[in-house]
């Protein structure tokens, strides 16, 4: 009764993978991401935003030009008195004016302040830039720790499979040995106890395969309504130099180009407030229509003037009460801030790049030295499984070089992607994580 049961819970479990999956390969992964991410849409869209506002319309190099007209009627009572004596009442009358103008103002000059907020908004379109990288950069790192989860969890799915089909071999031996009266019931039992936990390793395994190709389809946008697999293949860039890759990391790492980038925005910060010391020379321009339908009480009754003026306007505040020196020394402690802020980063980064390389060179090592703790597994596995078959070697024993052995596949696995996540890492602080083949 336990064999049929066994039997069919491993069919349910093999029937999903009987399906036809779609293999999603890394570079695949990466677009997808890329184009769909929506933390990365966010990011681009606030680029978006920085581009606008480098635009010409936003750097006050424009004229502005302003169109008005206006209308207005009176009915008034009218009492007048003139110097001989006499007095005329004038009871509603009417009178009506409109104009009409369009003025034209153009700045020729403030103190340079325009030029450096132009360039300023260059510079925060450049950091808005980096900040997209930055954020490109970390959600890449977070695709490929769960990707290769996926694929990790892949390979162990495999690994519990064959551990169950071989725990299932040995069940089936047990029992016609027990038939034949070769071995007693213990070992039947024993072996039955076994494939329960090598079927719940492999459920638990498929059940975690499954929510960690969902938190990876997330990732991707949710763009894959199927099922999928993912390569277990990797390779490693084993002819790194840490000379040249650190010095990749001090001219292209993102968090230090961006301290760069605050500097410079700082010092640009500075000669925007040094500005408002200049006068401003301003150029005013006007062309308008107006009349007037006066009342009788009025020497003309009807005026209409048409004309064309221009002037220029000089404005210098000479004394703001020190708001500007005020800015200006602001601006200043502004750009010492940066400057130390970006001390620390350089420091931050040697340290965490020399800690990312011991750490990738040791797994690296580690992953080698499980390879080779798998072929010694392997072959004490075979030669147990060929004296368990003639009775040399009993099913406690035979156990244990399985689990031996399942042991070290696992820790295989672990190392191999544990391993390739940290070479990522360490691509990743040389700046060079979006400039590799995937």
């Amino acid at each position: 009764m336990n064999t049929k049961i066994i039997t069919l819970c491993c069919f349910i479990l093999g029937w999903s993978t009987c399906k036809a999956q779609q293999e999603l390969r890394p570079e695949d992964a990466v677009k997808y991401t890329l184009d769909n991410n929506f933390g990365i849409k966010v990011a681009n869209k606030n680029v978006e935003v920085s581009e606008n506002n480098t635009s010409i319309y936003n750097s006050g190099y424009l004229p502005t030009v302003t169109g008005s007209a206006g209308a207005t009627y009176s009915l008034d009572n009218n009492e007048s008195e003139f110097s001989s004596g006499d007095v005329t009442n004038l009871n509603g009358a009417e009178s009506d004016r409109y104009n009409a103008s369009i003025d034209v103002s153009y700045t020729l000059f403030d103190g340079l302040g325009r030029k450096y907020n132009y360039k300023s908004l260059k510079e925060q379109y450049q950091l808005s830039e980096l900040q997209a990288r930055e954020t490109i950069e970390n959600t890449i790192i977070e695709l490929f720790t769960i990707y290769y989860n996926v694929a990790q969890l892949t390979e162990n799915a495999t690994t519990f499979k064959q551990t169950l089909d071989i725990s299932k071999d040995r069940l089936v031996r047990s029992e016609y040995q027990f038939e034949y009266g070769q071995n007693t019931k213990l070992e039947v039992l024993n072996a039955e106890v076994d494939i329960n936990n090598d079927s719940i390793n492999l459920i638990n395994t498929k059940q975690q395969l499954n929510n960690t190709k969902r938190d990876l389809n997330l990732v991707m946008g949710n763009v894959l309504n199927e099922d999928f697999q993912v390569k277990t293949e990797i390779s490693f860039l084993l002819d790194v130099n840490k000379e040249d890759l650190f010095e990749k990391a001090k001219s292209r790492n993102v968090a230090l180009m961006q301290a760069d980038k605050a500097i410079r925005i700082s010092e640009l910060d500075i000669k925007l407030g040094k500005s408002s010391y200049l006068p401003t020379l301003g150029l005013i321009g006007s062309y308008g229509w107006s009349k007037s339908n006066n009342n009788a009480a009025s020497f003309v009754s009807v005026s209409t003037n048409t004309g064309l003026s221009a002037g220029l306007n000089l404005s210098w505040n000479i004394f703001d009460g020190g708001s500007t020196l005020t800015t200006v020394k602001n601006a200043k402690i502004a750009l010492e801030s940066q400057e130390i802020q970006k001390e620390e980063i350089l420091l931050s980064l040697e340290r965490d790049f020399n800690n990312a390389w011991d750490d990738y060179q040791n797994k690296l090592t580690i992953f080698r030295v499980q390879e080779n703790n798998i072929i010694t597994a392997q072959n004490n596995f075979d030669r147990s499984q060929e004296k368990f078959k003639i009775g040399q070697v009993n099913s406690i024993e035979f156990r244990q070089a399985q689990l031996n052995l399942l042991n070290a596949e696992l820790s295989r696995n672990q190392a191999k992607y544990q391993a390739k996540l940290s070479e990522l890492q360490l691509l990743q602080l040389s700046g060079e994580l979006l400039n590799i083949a995937y």
